[in-house]
């Protein structure tokens, strides 16, 4: 039989997070991963390129390691999607923090019950970030997000008063298209 080919997956949530990126690769190289896929995107984003091309690659009697279950999987149902695509290929999937390795029924159940766990964990969070959100907002320190468009509103009437095309518009404002014709359309006045 062969020896199987390591294949690594490391992901953090923004570009801000390097050193966390650089721990992950650093752990995955001394696992012995010979091809190891990556990306900085959060986990709540629809589309995560680089696991996609990971689930792609992977063959039969390869495993698939990541550093952490977190890194993996946004929730069990989306962990139940990512093993059943390995199962199905005949791929492993191995857990390198919690020294997890699905090849075994123990690892297959042990898999499971963290999922279950760590959605647990993470909807207990965002109850207690909105818990917090909630009382910032009622002692009047929460603002929220600004829009960043709404504010050029002025320069794009005076922008399109003067005649300049939306994309021009765009390239001097630096925002988006959709924008541009949003504030034109609400601060047009209607006839």
């Amino acid at each position: 039989m062969s020896t199987p080919v390591l294949i690594g997956y490391a992901r953090t949530s923004t570009t801000d997070q390097k050193a966390g990126l650089e721990a992950q690769l650093r752990d995955l190289d001394q696992a012995g991963c010979t091809k190891i896929f990556r990306e900085e995107i959060s986990s709540v984003a629809t589309a995560r390129p680089q696991l996609d091309a990971a689930l792609e690659w992977v063959r039969e009697g390869d495993i698939l390691i990541v550093t952490k279950l977190d890194r993996l999987a946004r929730s069990v149902a989306d962990l139940v999607t990512i093993t059943e695509t390995l199962k199905r290929k005949g791929v492993g999937l191995r857990i390198l923090a919690m020294n997890l390795d699905t090849s075994t029924p123990t690892g297959k159940l042990m898999l499971n019950l963290l999922g279950s766990i760590a959605e647990f964990e993470r909807e207990l969070m965002l109850e207690r970030q909105r818990e917090g959100i909630a009382k910032a907002k009622a002692e009047g320190k929460y603002a929220g997000r600004q829009p960043t468009a709404r504010r050029k509103a002025e320069e794009v009437m005076r922008l399109r008063a003067e005649g300049v095309s939306a994309s021009d518009i765009v390239k001097a404002l630096g925002i988006s298209r959709a924008s541009v014709f949003r504030i034109i359309a609400d601060e047009t006045p209607k006839a």
